[in-house]
């Protein structure tokens, strides 16, 4: 991209050079030339004109093809044609709105399961089935939402909710309209919510009216924020109502933790909060967290961990053991934007067997999910969206290897006349080149390497006794392709310089620069 015109020009002199169709006596080889000369003809009526290489340098090949462009003016700064390309591409999102529901849901099932640990009377085990646990669900809430959005600002919400608890039960159904006012705040009709952004203030008001058997109960809940520091945010709430309480709270979020501290005053609850989480830099992204609560409840201790189990869903289980709530274990399952959550009430007492359970069996019955179920179900759909971007990129993919094939046959001449240059004052000559999908682990000897010869490609790169490559995709150099779809690759080069020979091995898209002393090698036979 900092490539200046003057470079622009001397790199489309020498590859109109090495293509130019009239270069060729064999049609065939013509033909090719022809192909790729036109190729970079149009790469270069691109680069050349500042407006396309503005687009092509912020957007890519896919700015040059987005609708809209061709009723742009011609003669506009990188910055005007910026934001030319926002306003086209909001247009495009915007009609992409009216399509989208959002819908988001939760499904809590209470399970009560003391029976497995609390024992009853004697005489119950007389009864008829008297000897076995007996485990019930006890209550279920079930809410979903969807949203609809009418513009860029105005969205409709439909919500609704069902529970039901030791036989009785009840339902609600919301019906709202959102709208953006600003950036720094927003309004929303039935729950009258507001809110507004002062540098890193943050304050939110809500008012709302309850009907019930009762009679009307009115309520207002207000919540004001400030950031503290880069990563800490300090929260302030009081809420008037059916249950009047004040809150304040301060939460530190970073990269590998997650710290909250809370303390609340009101009716019925007053407690003291602290918990803490921490962040595993994994693929998975494990999070192991614990938690005290304390107040005119009793105490509550809470420990538990989540884990990303596929590409949409993460695994969480938690265990409570508390005065006088007893054990109870949380197993909750975010698939999506819809949230499956079980609580199960296990026991009233402190039973160190029921925690005992509560923690060992989750985890055991995770790794053998793990294992016969998550790991082979994951690795199965990997090979699938796999197989499938090789479908799709098929015929790409064998017009590339084509064009490269081409470009190669082209380059001989070329790349014959560098070597005898290099070989005279003793230069940087290319060996062997290979790029692609290279096995390395012992435990993967099984798997087929994947690599394809680009000696003569990196050779006819090589200027000054030189091999320069920038921070990009070596598929898309000259006499390049996608040797393996979706799958790490590297490029290794035996080399000689001065004599001496050298080996380096790049990744895909880390620069390169040869000859480099600290690659050099003894002298014996190098393999794939």
């Amino acid at each position: 991209k900092r490539a200046t015109n003057d470079e622009l020009k001397a790199a489309y002199r020498r590859l109109c050079m090495l293509y130019h169709p009239d270069k060729h006596r064999d049609p065939d080889l013509k033909r090719q030339a022809e192909q790729l000369f036109n190729l970079v003809h149009e790469a270069y009526e691109v680069l050349s004109d500042p407006q396309s290489r503005a687009i092509y340098d912020i957007y890519g090949k896919r700015g040059l093809d987005v609708e809209g462009w061709e009723v742009v003016e011609r003669k506009r700064t990188p910055t005007e044609i910026r934001e030319e390309y926002e306003r086209l591409q909001s247009e495009r999102e915007e009609r992409r709105l009216q399509q989208r529901t959002n819908p988001k849901g939760t499904i809590s099932v209470g399970i009560d399961a003391t029976d497995l640990f609390d024992h009853y009377e004697e005489e119950y085990e007389d009864m008829e089935g008297g000897g076995v646990p007996h485990v019930e669900i006890n209550k279920m809430h079930i809410s979903q939402s969807i949203e609809a959005p009418l513009t860029t600002r105005d969205t409709a919400i439909l919500s609704g909710s069902l529970s039901t608890h030791n036989g009785t039960g009840g339902g609600t159904i919301n019906l709202a309209l959102r709208r953006v006012t600003s950036a720094k705040g927003w309004g929303e009709v039935c729950s009258a919510l507001t809110g507004t952004f002062i540098n890193t203030l943050f304050m939110t008001a809500q008012c709302g009216l309850q009907v019930s058997s009762r009679g009307i109960r009115p309520g207002f809940t207000t919540v004001l924020a400030r950031h503290l520091d880069k990563n800490t945010m300090g929260y302030l709430q009081w809420k008037w109502g059916v249950q009047s309480s004040m809150n304040t709270s301060i939460v530190r979020d970073t990269k590998s933790s997650h710290f909250t501290c809370a303390m609340q005053l009101g009716i019925p609850h007053t407690f003291l909060m602290m918990s803490y989480q921490y962040k595993f830099q994994d693929d998975d992204q494990t999070k192991i967290k614990g938690s005290v609560k304390s107040g005119f409840f009793g105490t509550v201790i809470e420990y538990g961990a989540e884990r990303k189990i596929s590409r949409h869903s993460v695994l969480g289980a938690t265990v409570s053991v508390g005065v006088p709530q007893g054990v109870s274990l949380k197993i909750k399952l975010n698939r999506a934007s819809q949230t499956y959550f079980f609580p199960i009430h296990l026991t009233d007492q402190l039973l160190p067997s029921a925690v005992f359970y509560a923690t060992v069996g989750p985890l055991v019955f995770y790794l053998a999910i793990q294992r016969l179920v998550i790991r082979p179900y994951v690795q199965a759909q990997k090979e699938q969206d796999l197989e499938k971007q090789r479908e799709s990129s098929a015929s790409n993919i064998a017009k590339k290897k084509q064009e490269a094939e081409s470009a190669v046959l082209l380059m001989q001449e070329s790349v014959r006349r560098i070597i005898e240059a290099e070989e005279s004052k003793m230069g940087l000559i290319i060996l062997n080149a290979w790029y692609g999908k290279f096995v390395t682990d012992n435990s993967k000897r099984h798997e087929r390497a994947k690599v394809i010869d680009v000696t003569v490609p990196l050779q006819c790169l090589v200027k000054d006794s030189k091999l320069i490559l920038t921070e990009a995709s070596k598929s898309g150099l000259p006499g390049f392709y996608e040797p393996c779809v979706g799958e790490e690759k590297s490029l290794k080069v035996l080399y000689q310089f001065r004599g001496v020979m050298h080996q380096v091995l790049s990744g895909d898209t880390e620069p390169l620069r040869i000859p480099k002393q600290c690659s050099k090698i003894n002298r014996h036979k190098i393999g794939i």
